[in-house]
């Protein structure tokens, strides 16, 4: 039987709520790391793809009709936390917080969470109590992953545009917080904000200077 009829068969197989997982802010040297979490409503909206390759207002049409037609929540762990943890660690968190604030607006048992990537929080986060599935570029073949990689990148890209407006030197509402050559100069210039991750190499050189 081929792959794709096999996966197929398996997720038919599932009963009780399906969730989708996935992050935002791996990468970026400031600001927090976000996890989305949604359950598909009956009617999806149609389009969900993988927020990366979506444009800016196609991924704002979608979050509005996926806060509308879908169950969702967001974790969001913040750069302190992030730098006693560590990325993976904070990662982890995020997802938890995410899933357990969608479980908290549920009626019935969780029969799949679904995460973006080869590692799910399933025995490297001890609140971690539902079934997980890994899916490698899950956020561009399971709908439910699709929704919630938009999900966190919105609301990550809301709260980084507004820590733009109090530490505009970083160019944060067109970065996100990652290292671009003008963050990496406002960087060196002005310092490291109470935002950025000091366990990130870029930052943590300079605290060294």
């Amino acid at each position: 039987m081929p792959e794709t009829r096999r996966r197929a068969t398996k997720i038919a197989r599932v009963s009780g709520h399906v969730i989708g997982v996935d992050e935002a802010g791996r990468g970026p040297l400031a600001g927090p790391v976000v996890a989305g979490a949604v359950l598909l409503g009956r009617r999806p909206p149609e389009g969900l793809a993988d927020s990366k390759k979506l444009s800016a207002k196609r991924r704002a049409v979608l979050e509005e009709q996926i806060k509308a037609q879908c169950r969702w929540a967001v974790g969001v762990v913040e750069p302190e936390e992030i730098d006693r943890l560590n990325i993976f660690g904070a990662t982890m968190l995020a997802m938890t917080l995410a899933v357990q604030g969608l479980v908290a607006q549920l009626d019935g048992a969780v029969g799949e969470v679904r995460v973006d990537g080869n590692l799910t929080p399933q025995g490297r986060h001890t609140d971690w109590c539902w079934p997980a599935r890994a899916i490698v570029g899950g956020d561009a073949i399971e709908p439910c992953i699709s929704a919630a990689s938009i999900i966190a990148k919105e609301h990550r890209d809301r709260l980084m545009r507004a820590a733009a407006e109090r530490y505009p030197h970083y160019g944060w509402e067109r970065n996100a917080g990652y290292g671009t050559a003008q963050h990496l100069a406002a960087l060196r210039e002005h310092g490291p904000t109470p935002l950025h991750r000091r366990s990130f190499a870029p930052v943590a050189q300079l605290l060294l200077i």
